[in-house]
């Protein structure tokens, strides 16, 4: 949403009426969970016109608890802490290099950074850790591929290994691996290799009971390849037994973790479950036919150390002597609740992004320095807050002066494909479903229900630098530069602002990188020399890489971590390569 005129909104708010409603009516959390809400901040959405920002609330915060949080913590304050934020006399000092900037100070200190041409302020503010965890994962294969597993709905996209292509498909509702052969292992694992606590469960049936010898149907986890994981074992027998056998492979030898535990009832063709809780080095499982209901206690109980982290998936294998085949197995359920990786993406540091009414034209005004001053020490939302506010474990906002659409919470990507693939489209007023009035380009329709709740990658960036933080937007392309255009390519042309660095053909050295600037990549080789994805600057992990929030098909939604590629610019992963253009709203 623009605040220049113009721009409305279906209710005929001003933007800063808007606001100030949402603020109103909501609290905006600092800090979301998936498995908790701690420490959580009251605050008011920043307003991004110049006048001041009332003085911060005292934050109430907590550190992320180990391993299950995503969010945005403070480090816990007091009254005390505030006083440091007094600000005596400020001077604006020029910068070197381009493109041209002024360092606000007081005395030795920087309070703020502000780019000739651009709207955005970097800001020295209370230390903040942003932290994204695995999100969890569902699949319950509504898609159809005919020779691999396509992708899973949030997990990303499957890995199989061993046999045919074609020994790997998924029908609607049903992901199918063919036993052609005995005492030949299939593999399909979700390719993310940094899984390390974690609540998994398949379920699945055979089409035809074991003849011959034993078929057997397992949960892997911990995968680092074919002869090293671990799994849960469910081994059906010709005679119709069954049990459950819990085995580490490692170095292709295979040692049982516990004996092997009965389970009771008819083994046949009956559709199963398994399970798997990992913590730490604890290792619990349980098998139980679906038909029934999951049994209270688990059936193993072990601990071991060898793969602390690795892959999930699932394996079958028609033992030495299995007659009747080819045998299919058919997995209708594959989910990752509870999950965790052991590193989790976290970025630290003390960079607050805000957004001028105007862009800044150079000269210290006395207009601009109340509006720093206003700025200085607040815990209001800022760009960086908003952006994390769309991902995963985000708790919804409704804005009542929209009719109470839901302007932040986690979103997704784009609607899936019979295919298993995410549709691109989603622009921020579609994911908001209103229709909307542009400075350039006119009103545009809420679009169809299918884009509610998704954001593709230059939608989210207009979410977060247009609706919520006042820069201009067009409906379309705007070549003028005077407002955000709609697509990725578009905007790396013509956003309002200043480049700071650009390179045709490879990754650009980009010294004054800053926090919240957009990066523009060139990502999909099959359009070579375009750009393609978009990008915001979230600041340096803690591996001193540098990460940015973007919203990508494979994670299904904004996101700051690797699934699917790092969300790095450094290193040789696919967006360090794929870097084309820095630039600053």
């Amino acid at each position: 949403m623009s605040h220049t005129s113009g721009t409305s909104h279906p209710t005929g708010l001003s933007r800063r009426g808007v606001v100030a409603a949402l603020g109103a009516a909501a609290a905006l959390p600092l800090l979301t969970s998936r498995q908790q809400a701690a420490a959580l901040t009251p605050v008011t959405p920043a307003s991004a016109a110049a006048s001041a920002v009332a003085p911060a609330a005292t934050v109430t915060a907590a550190a992320a608890p180990a391993g299950c949080a995503t969010g945005i913590t403070l480090a816990a304050r007091d009254a005390a802490a505030f006083a440091s934020l007094g600000l005596g006399t400020l001077s604006a000092v020029p910068l070197p290099g381009t493109p041209a900037r002024v360092s606000v100070r007081d005395g030795d200190t920087e309070v703020a950074v502000l780019t000739t041409g651009a709207r955005t302020v970097r800001l020295t503010g209370p230390e903040r850790t942003f932290v994204e965890n695995k999100k969890p994962v569902t699949d319950l294969f509504a898609r159809e591929r005919p020779a691999d597993w396509g992708t899973s709905p949030e997990g990303g996209s499957w890995s199989t290994v061993n046999g045919a292509d074609t020994d790997y498909s998924v029908r609607p509702g049903v992901g199918v691996i063919v036993l052609s052969s005995a005492n030949l292992s299939r593999h399909a694992t979700l390719r993310d290799d940094a899984i390390g606590d974690a609540d998994i469960r398949a379920d699945g049936s055979f089409d035809r009971a074991p003849t011959g010898a034993a078929l057997s149907f397992a949960l892997s986890f911990g995968y680092q390849d074919t002869k090293n994981h671990y799994r849960a074992r469910l081994v059906l027998t010709p005679t119709g037994t069954a049990e459950l056998r819990v085995e580490r492979e490692q170095a292709d030898t295979v040692t049982p973790l516990a004996p092997a535990a009965a389970l009771p009832g008819p083994s046949g063709d009956s559709p199963w479950a398994i399970r798997v809780r990992r913590t730490g080095d604890r290792i619990e499982a349980r098998a139980w036919q679906t038909a029934r209901p999951e049994p209270a206690d688990w059936a193993v109980d072990v601990r071991d150390t060898a793969f602390p982290r690795g892959r999930v998936g699932v394996r079958a294998v028609a033992s030495t002597g299995a007659t009747g085949l080819p045998v299919r197995l058919g997995v209708t359920r594959f989910s990752v609740t509870g999950a965790s990786w052991t590193a989790p993406p976290s970025v630290t540091h003390r960079d607050w992004i805000r957004v001028l009414p105007e862009p800044f034209d150079g000269t210290w005004t006395e207009a601009v320095e109340r509006t720093v001053r206003g700025w200085a020490g607040s815990t209001a939302p800022d760009v960086l807050a908003y952006a994390f506010m769309f991902v995963q474990g985000a708790p919804p906002v409704r804005a009542p002066a929209l009719g109470g659409a839901r302007v932040l919470g986690e979103v997704g990507y784009g609607p899936m494909t019979a295919a298993g693939t995410r549709r691109e489209g989603a622009d921020f007023h579609e994911c908001v479903g209103l229709p909307w009035t542009f400075p350039v380009g006119g009103t545009s329709p809420a679009g169809a229900d299918i884009w509610r709740d998704h954001l593709d990658c230059s939608g989210y960036v207009r979410m977060v630098y247009g609706h919520h933080a006042g820069v201009p937007m067009a409906a379309g392309d705007d070549p003028t530069r005077g407002a955000l255009p709609r697509r990725s390519h578009d905007q790396s042309r013509h956003a309002p602002g200043v480049t700071v660095a650009e390179s045709a053909a490879a990754p650009p050295a980009a010294p004054r990188l800053h926090v919240g600037d957009l990066l523009f990549f060139d990502a999909d080789e099959s359009d070579a020399g375009e750009i393609d994805h978009v990008g915001i600057h979230l600041g340096t992990d803690h591996e001193g890489r540098r990460r940015f929030l973007s919203s990508r098909k494979t994670p299904n939604g904004p996101t700051a971590a690797d699934l699917g590629g790092p969300s790095v610019l450094d290193g040789d992963g696919l967006y360090a390569r794929a870097l084309r253009k820095v630039h600053r709203l």
